[in-house]
Formats: C-alpha cells, structure tokens, sequence
C-alpha cells in the first residue's frame, strides 16, 4: 500500500475547513476547550444540559451547501458535503465547484466513507411519527436517511462523484478500513481518487445508550477514575490516490499512507459482549509496519484510539507497549471526542497537522514526550468486538 494524501476537508467542533482545524490545533491542548465549550446544540432539555460534548458548533448548512436541495438531508449528510467539498477542492481535483482540466473526471473519482451509528437518529426519528402519530405521516423524502450508506450517496450526488462509492461500517475501526477499501479499489485501476473518511454525530439514543451503560462522561460523572466517553462528532474527507497518479497532475502531496493492519480475537467468553484484545492490536500494528516496511524504532509518535473506557484502553496500550515500546501514545479523542466509525479519520488528521508543525497534544497517555518534529505515525482503532486496525502515515 501506498497512497498520496493529497488535500482534505474538515467539518468539526473548530468549524468547517482546513483552515479553521490546523488553527485550533496549533493551540495545543487549549484545542480542548474550543471544542467542548458549552450547552448542547444537539441534545434538547435535560440532556443537553448535563452533556459533555464536542459538536460542530453553529453549523449552517445554509453556508455551505446553498440555501436549496437539501431541506430532506440529515444532519451527518449535511456534514459530510461540507468537508468534501473542500477536500476537493484542497487535493486540486476541483476548482470553483468543477472538475479541473486534465485531471480526474467524474467517472474517475469514487469515495469510501465509514460511520457506525450515522442513521440513528433518522431511524428514530421516523419510528417516532410512527408510533406516536400515524405512517401516513412519515416523510418519504426524509425515510432515505434512514438506510447508513445514503449520506455518502447524497455526496456522491452531490458532488458528482461516479466511480465506485463504498461504506464502510464495523464500528470504531470504520475509517481506518475504508482507506483499505479505497487502496484496493485504486489498486483494481477502478478511479484515480477517492474521497476516503466519514462522519458521526451526535444523537439522542445513542447519548442515552451510552448513558444507561454507564460509560458516559458528562456533567453527573466526573468523578470517574478512568473518564468515561465523551462524546464528539464532525466529518473528515481526505483525497487519496495512487502516488504515480497524483505525481503526473503535479499535485501537491501531504503525506503518504504506506501501510496497513488489522486483526481479530475473539473473547475468551461468549457471555463478553465489549471486549478489546491486546494481542489484536500488536497484530494489528506489526502488520501495517511491515507492509510499510518500517522498524518500531523508526515511529515517531502514535495517534491512539484511547476514549475513556479503561479496559479498552489498557488492551489498547499494552498492545502498542508490545510492539513500539516507549513511543508516546497520543490519545487525540482527549480533544476532538469519540466519533466511533470516523474516529480513524480524525486521528489522520491530527497527524496532518502535527506534520505541518502544530504541537503534538494532547499529552501521551504514557507519559513519553513527543518528538519536536514528526514524521511518521502510526494511527490506531480499537473495536468493542475484539477487532483492531492500524495504518502508517510517512510526511512528504
């Protein structure tokens, strides 16, 4: 594997743009107040109230996306046109809202998008209408929403995108696994580009679910030894494609991702339903590495799927400790949330910036200071089911 990272697109709690998310995270750790600043957006009453949560604040689709055709869209369709349409236009595969000259054409440019719980609140926001009023009454322009790979059609409408378009969906390690979708889709010669990462919001049943799990960090849990979930959402879109490819439209080239990983293990019981596997995550890791073909010694930094859930977090770095040894383990959800499906998406794009020079934050959970510079990362996702993926990132 090896692809050109070649412009993205951000639509997250520091607004939406490239732009607005390097200059928030070149803050640092104060990053974290920026995006946990206040009252919910999103949830209503007493919920709202007490939720700790990292939103895209004031989003105004109205801004992005025009004032017309998108009244029936949810809130994750929404968010996700608004990060890809600067994603094309960052990666040069369009300028002004059209495909550029001699680049790749609508029938070449596909996306893989990934989410894990991006329908919730359409699915119950119809089954509402219907159990408390009547079907006659739902809205067949919203029951679309309901079905989790329609937002990334609507982008694909939208933008006019006609390879192959993919959704990705096995919980946290979503994002990560679409950007194998899209490598071997490139690798087919199936389209010179894809869009690849997703989006998750945050919604009422999943917040409440959550809540009645007890996993929940919000304004009734601090006292939590180990955090608890905090809850975030946005989408992220990067253009990716063959390193020859984007190299031959002179593209300018951000980064490489030069390896991949994933693996699998069951729990030693079939009454666990979360579980999460250290030797899943060394397996995961020393595959990517060695597909890249880089030493542990040679990886700067680790961008962790660390989210508030001790156990998880501990499978997740015992397996990092396993492999790297003492590389710093950067839990970046720390400022930005759990965004579940798209949370390996968001960890790419810390590392972005980090390449560009903003400060590595938040602080390694294993207490081992980042270099002053990076230049090649290691990004993790941990599943709640055993499974476990990683993916090496190499600066240009």
């Amino acid at each position: 594997m090896r692809l050109a990272i070649t412009g993205y697109g951000v639509a997250s709690p520091f607004g939406v743009g490239r732009a607005s998310w390097e200059a928030a995270l070149a803050k640092g750790e104060a990053a974290r107040a920026l995006a946990f600043r206040g009252r919910s957006e999103v949830l209503e009453g007493e919920l709202g109230e007490h939720a700790r949560t990292a939103e895209v604040w004031g989003f105004d689709p109205n801004e992005h996306l025009g004032d017309k055709g998108h009244r029936a869209f949810d809130r994750l369709t929404k968010l996700l046109i608004a990060a890809a349409k600067p994603a094309l236009a960052d990666s040069g595969l369009k300028r002004d809202g059209a495909f550029v000259e001699g680049g790749p054409d609508a029938s070449s440019i596909g996306i893989c998008s990934a989410t894990a719980y991006g329908s919730l609140d359409a699915i119950t926001e119809l089954n509402r209408v219907a159990e408390l009023e009547d079907p006659r009454y739902i809205n067949p322009q919203r029951f679309p929403n309901t079905v989790i790979n329609a937002a990334a059609g609507y982008v694909s409408i939208w933008e006019d995108l006609r390879a192959p378009n993919v959704t990705v969906v096995d919980g946290n390690c979503s994002a990560l696994d679409a950007v194998l979708a899209a490598a071997t889709h490139l690798a087919h010669r199936r389209a010179k580009a894809f869009l690849v990462g997703g989006g998750e919001i945050v919604s009422e049943p999943l917040y409440l679910a959550l809540r009645r799990l007890g996993v929940l960090a919000d304004g009734r849990t601090d006292g939590r030894t180990d955090g608890g979930v905090e809850m975030g959402e946005g989408a992220c879109y990067f253009a990716m494609e063959r390193v020859e490819d984007a190299k031959a439209r002179g593209a300018r080239v951000l980064a490489e991702v030069i390896g991949y990983g994933t693996a699998f293990e069951p729990p030693r019981s079939e009454a666990l339903l979360v579980h999460a596997s250290a030797d899943a995550v060394a397996r995961a890791v020393r595959d990517a590495l060695a597909e890249a073909k880089v030493d542990p010694r040679e990886v700067d930094v680790v961008a962790s799927s660390a989210g508030g859930l001790g156990d998880v977090d501990g499978a997740e770095a015992a397996g990092l400790r396993a492999v790297l040894g003492d590389v710093p383990q950067v839990p970046v959800k720390r400022l930005t949330g759990e965004t579940f499906g798209v949370s390996g998406a968001f960890a790419l794009a810390h590392v972005l910036a980090w390449f560009g020079g903003a400060p590595v934050a938040p602080s390694p959970s294993n207490g081992v200071n980042p270099p002053a510079k990076v230049g090649t990362a290691v990004i993790t996702s941990v599943g709640f089911y055993g499974n476990a993926s990683a993916i090496v990132v190499r600066a240009a």
